[in-house]
């Protein structure tokens, strides 16, 4: 459960933050554009094909990446949104990182929820 887990988090940085070009970010606020859609994809796609490797069964995979998708889209869609409704930005705003902390933590926790899911499973 260790190196599942280390793969999730390793997976997350890598397409949050090492991999994410400015259509994806700049539009993840605009609910159904292909930005926002595509880097939740990614991330779901990478958790389905690691979990390939943890469980018997292909379609749990797909049902726990697809879970991960819906969660990632509307977790960073209501992020964006509210540091616009509101005006937040990293440069004047301490509530933009505390907002981006517990969008990060929501994710993070997704994690937790995969890999308890498939310690059950």
């Amino acid at each position: 459960m260790i190196t599942l887990i280390t793969l999730l988090l390793v997976k997350h940085f890598i397409w949050d933050f090492y991999y994410q070009p400015p259509y994806m970010w700049q539009n993840k606020g605009t609910f159904g554009h292909w930005g926002g859609i595509a880097h939740s994809g990614i991330h779901a796609f990478t958790t389905y094909v690691i979990l390939c490797f943890f469980v018997s069964q292909p379609q749990f995979a797909l049902l726990l990446a697809a879970g991960e998708f819906v969660i990632h889209y509307a977790t960073d869609w209501a992020k964006m949104n509210l540091n616009r409704i509101k005006g937040w930005t990293a440069t004047t705003h301490n509530e933009f990182w505390q907002l981006t902390g517990f969008d990060q933590l929501v994710h993070q926790l997704t994690y937790v929820g995969i890999l308890l899911a498939v310690a059950h499973a």
